[in-house]
């Protein structure tokens, strides 16, 4: 398993399998979109292909949002998402605070990575989940 900060590499990968339960997944040029347009990424890749990546997106100076961790279904349960949240939080330790949202059913792996359960508030506009409409 190699791991990269180059979101680069994406033009090279096979990026398929991933947003698995998604009702309108991003397309992979709307992916590599995600991944190129974050300040932060980390991507888990074996064999020429993209196996799990973390992104972040910040203000580059106090805080720092974890929108999307994900590792193909076929590669979880071998420590590839906890490798993955271990360097994004290495790489921004400097800032205050480091926040994320996530599903009850991932809270126990979050907490044992040293994040702490707080309410969160979202809103979301499931008619563009597969990315913006630019106009």
């Amino acid at each position: 398993m190699k791991f990269s900060n180059d979101p680069s590499l994406l033009s090279t990968l096979n990026i398929d399998g991933f947003f698995v339960g998604w009702l309108n997944p991003p397309s992979n040029v709307t992916f590599k979109k995600i991944l190129c347009k974050s300040q932060h990424v980390v991507l888990a890749i074996e064999n020429e292909k993209l196996v799990g990546f973390i992104n972040a997106i910040s203000d580059g100076t106090l805080s720092a949002y974890i929108p999307l961790l994900e590792v193909l279904p076929n590669y979880k349960g071998q420590g590839i998402g906890t490798e993955l949240v271990e360097r994004m939080k290495s790489e921004l330790k400097n800032y205050y605070m480091i926040d994320l949202s996530c599903d009850d059913d991932v809270v126990a792996f979050y907490e044992k990575l040293r994040f702490r359960k707080n309410n969160s508030m979202y809103l979301r506009n499931y008619t563009n989940q597969s990315g913006h409409k630019s106009s």
